[in-house]
């Protein structure tokens, strides 16, 4: 786990309206904090992704992201009881910004395993927007030193941290149908 003193520095760079680089469930992630427009547009320039795509939120408990979502008893049972690593697309609340939800109904969220994400959003009180950290038509990085290389200083803050990474994105379900919309 990275130090507390780098974990302090992420959340003082994400609550100044700041970018970071660090290691998820499967690849490295580009995230900010969702509710600024600036930093959520800076990171769809830098992946070169249109804003009508939507970006992913995660965050360290479903509390978190209450005011992102409007789901059921059901569906919030769904989502803590799945043990593999899952986003999720669910009905998004009215405070659901468009540059996060994208033109859709629904905004894809996943209460992480991980635990420095889980402790970046414990320190940060909130979620975090999570997208892989490549820019589009391109893999993924899965090494902090293939995220720097497609974005240099472009990124205010790189966590590396050596912890087990599939290398694939996580599976994305729809809580409504259970289809799985990416494996």
């Amino acid at each position: 786990m990275p130090e507390n003193s780098q974990i302090q520095q992420a959340v003082n760079i994400i609550r100044s309206g700041g970018i970071i680089s660090y290691p998820t469930e499967s690849v490295f992630g580009l995230g900010c904090d969702p509710l600024n427009e600036t930093a959520v547009n800076r990171i769809l320039q830098l992946k070169k992704r249109s804003v009508d795509k939507g970006l992913i939120i995660v965050a360290s408990n479903l509390e978190q992201l209450d005011s992102y979502i409007e789901i059921s008893t059901e569906e919030e049972q769904k989502i803590l009881n799945e043990k593999a690593d899952t986003t999720w697309l669910v009905k998004k609340s009215p405070l659901t910004p468009i540059w996060v939800s994208g033109k859709h109904e629904k905004v894809a969220i996943r209460v992480s395993k991980h635990p420095l994400i889980i402790k970046l959003c414990q320190s940060l009180k909130q979620p975090l927007i999570s997208t892989s950290a490549n820019p589009s038509g391109s893999a993924p990085a899965t090494t902090n030193q293939q995220s720097n290389h497609y974005f240099s200083k472009n990124v205010d803050l790189y966590i590396d941290y050596q912890s087990e990474r599939s290398g694939q994105p996580t599976q994305i379900k729809d809580i409504t149908t259970d289809v799985i919309v990416r494996k």
